[in-house]
């Protein structure tokens, strides 16, 4: 007889408590190899690819393509020892840890998925996990079990179960006084899903009448709401954190980029890997931070102490689909113009393919921000926690300026340093700017600190 295994969201490491479900990458009936991807999940941090430690048969999904889940919570089961996957792998447990990306090294062979055959029911999340029965939320009974025809269950009696298997629906709909028992669920066998709940508060606030609507005073009833979840939800938080924690200012400074770009043209004009603009905005960041290293630093406010930071892990804005991120280039100071193109090249390609990893997201001290991509001269950027400084670019176009005591047509950009005022004062940061702004204007200031 063949053993039925639950396999659990794994934590993804770096403080993750939840996941949303971007795509199922196996079917109810698939077989499985061990350490086989199941399923792409989008965190606060990146898009993952979580390996099964199992092999054998998929039983059971838990949770459509949208849902959010929690660390802990079932993602499937796995039928090991059945017929099906007698050749899948030899071992039906691989026994790595299931810690960032889950498991280690990936199996030498992969049986390819097989597809689920024509006429198969959809694989969807039963109502029932294979395992005991989680403990409902106050006020609520626990979850309805399936029926055996896998029709539709019929609507809960007043003191029955309710089908609803997630803890964050009910606690979406606890929040907002929604009675999960007056709802019908879109899901499979009548599961209700977080669209059901969110729909109904949506049919509740078109009414809006502040007799009906349960929300604070001077909040927008009407409209579409946009949950703050995933990528969007991280950004808000960290910048939120920001606003709060940080008493930052900025200073900025017009800057003549001719003769950067004329250097520029001259290193990409000897063959080779090209040199990006950023690249060498990000030299000239890391040697200006050699010699101003109060703004390569953080400040532990518990220990009420600034911590000044031995390397210089640069971080820079890059704007996806899937919203702003900032990847993080390690050991920046240590790297030449053409090893930061690369790097950069690399991170921005992740980053639009959301394949970037929390580890390319997380540890970074300072931060470069080329807002001049978007054709803005100016910005006021907030800082991202826990760093204490960030160094904004505007776009790079002609200006008339003063060129040796004559009027000229100049390639000028704005240069900004929004910083924490906690760690220096302004005689320091309008330094920092000043230097960044000499190597802008001759980049053989630069040498000398090569």
């Amino acid at each position: 007889m063949p053993k039925v295994l639950e396999f659990k969201l794994p934590d993804l490491g770096e403080g993750l408590t939840e996941a949303e479900i971007v795509r199922w990458l196996v079917a109810v009936g698939d077989v499985v190899a061990i350490d086989q991807p199941v399923v792409e999940v989008e965190t606060a941090k990146a898009m993952v690819e979580v390996p099964c430690p199992y092999g054998g048969v998929v039983t059971a999904r838990f949770g459509e393509e949208g849902t959010e889940l929690p660390v802990g919570a079932p993602l499937l089961t796995v039928a090991v020892g059945a017929p099906e996957a007698a050749d899948a792998e030899s071992s039906e447990y691989s026994g790595n840890v299931l810690v960032g990306y889950g498991t280690g090294e990936a199996v030498r062979r992969r049986r390819r998925v097989r597809p689920a055959p024509v006429g198969a029911p959809p694989a969807t999340a039963p109502v029932t996990p294979s395992g005991p029965p989680a403990a409902a939320a106050p006020g609520h009974a626990r979850v309805a079990a399936t029926t055996a025809t896998g029709g539709s269950a019929p609507a809960a009696a007043a003191d029955g179960p309710v089908a609803v298997i997630s803890p964050l629906v009910r606690k979406l709909a606890r929040e907002n006084g929604v009675d999960l028992r007056g709802l019908t669920g879109s899901g499979p066998d009548g599961l209700i899903l977080r669209s059901d709940v969110e729909s109904a508060l949506r049919a509740e606030a078109e009414p809006a009448t502040a007799a009906t609507v349960p929300v604070a005073a001077g909040v927008a009833t009407a409209g579409t709401r946009i949950p703050l979840r995933g990528i969007r939800g991280a950004v808000a938080d960290k910048l939120s954190r920001s606003r709060t924690e940080i008493p930052d200012a900025t200073c900025w400074v017009d800057a003549d980029a001719t003769e950067l770009m004329a250097a520029r043209a001259a290193m990409n004009a000897v063959g080779g890997p090209k040199i990006s603009v950023l690249a060498l905005l990000a030299r000239i960041c890391t040697a200006a931070l050699d010699r101003y290293p109060e703004l390569n630093s953080t400040v532990d406010t518990a220990a009420r102490e600034i911590v000044r930071l031995p390397a210089v892990h640069l971080g820079f804005a890059a704007q996806t689909e899937r919203g702003l991120v900032v990847p993080v280039v390690r050991d920046a100071q240590a790297r030449s113009a053409a090893s930061l193109s690369e790097e950069f090249a690399r991170l921005t390609e992740a980053a639009r393919a959301g394949t970037l990893t929390p580890g390319d997201l997380t540890g970074g001290t300072f931060t470069l921000n080329n807002y001049g991509v978007f054709g803005v001269d100016g910005s006021t950027p907030i800082i991202n926690h826990p760093e204490a400084a960030m160094l904004g670019v505007g776009r790079i176009v002609p200006k008339p300026w003063v060129h040796q005591g004559e009027l000229a047509v100049r390639q000028v950009v704005q240069l900004s340093l929004t910083f924490d005022h906690r760690v220096c004062d302004g005689g320091t940061a309008g330094g920092f700017l000043r230097y960044v702004a000499d190597c802008v204007e001759q980049p053989a200031v630069l040498l000398r600190s090569l």
